[in-house]
């Protein structure tokens, strides 16, 4: 898809409204403190202004002089935004507060933040949002609250998108590139991914337990869906299986 073509897609799809918020936030504050927490400290990390993507990917257009890429990386930020809205309302709707700070949030902030590079930055995005599609789906299993699900599937719709808007930014990013200089970015994509998986891991194990999702299985899920991610560099016939595969929750 085109700059143009991802940036109406995602001003259109900023309009649905997928969350039916008629039904009752059923969490219960004194049964699930785990699972809250998890949920407090992911949605803490939702909530980022993006600042410093928009300022990679502005340097980035203008080098190609696609503007509309630039409006469409706005309007996806806007939509990463969402997600944390939503995610605070439900917090906001079993009487929890929302984190100001959390340590694991703040620490990967600092990281990204060193990081002017929108190659570097596809990568990290793809990462978190492969993460984030496992996170959501066990999120929705574990908690049982059907409104919490259909924030969740929501969520995992979008980031089936999102995903793939990446990925073929990415492939687009690394085929202008040397093979060693290729060879380079997905070695650190593959480092990356370890890092940020003993990282998620350590962080949110009981919500994945509680859906059933042990660690070698958690990683290998990553794995799995990040090494078709760098082997794959067309997209256009993938769109339907990265759909369903957001939403399935038992996926």
């Amino acid at each position: 898809m085109t700059s143009g073509e991802w940036k109406r897609h995602f001003r259109d799809n900023l309009e649905k409204r997928r969350v039916d918020w008629q039904q009752v936030a059923c969490l219960d504050a004194s049964r699930d403190r785990k699972t809250i927490r998890s949920l407090q400290a992911w949605q803490r990390g939702e909530t980022s202004d993006g600042s410093h993507l928009f300022r990679a990917a502005e340097k980035y257009a203008r080098r190609i002089d696609d503007p509309a890429y630039l409006e469409a990386i706005s309007l996806f930020i806007k939509e990463e935004q969402k997600h944390g809205e939503n995610l605070g309302r439900y917090l906001d709707a079993i009487g929890v507060s929302r984190l100001d700070f959390d340590f694991g949030d703040w620490l990967f902030r600092r990281v990204r933040y060193f990081n002017t590079s929108i190659e570097l930055w596809t990568v990290s995005v793809i990462i978190v949002e492969t993460f984030a599609q496992i996170y959501y789906a066990s999120l929705a299993k574990a908690s049982g609250c059907p409104l919490l699900g259909d924030i969740c599937k929501d969520i995992l719709t979008d980031e089936a998108h999102h995903i793939r808007f990446q990925s073929e930014r990415l492939h687009t990013l690394l085929r202008s590139r040397s093979r060693p200089a290729r060879w380079l970015s997905i070695f650190s994509c593959r480092f990356l991914l370890l890092t940020v998986t003993i990282s998620i891991w350590i962080a949110h194990a009981h919500v994945f337990k509680r859906a059933g999702l042990g660690f070698h299985g958690f990683r290998r899920r990553a794995k799995r869906r990040i090494s078709r991610i760098l082997a794959e560099g067309d997209f256009s016939t993938q769109v339907p299986s990265l759909v369903e595969q957001g939403v399935d929750l038992n996926t």
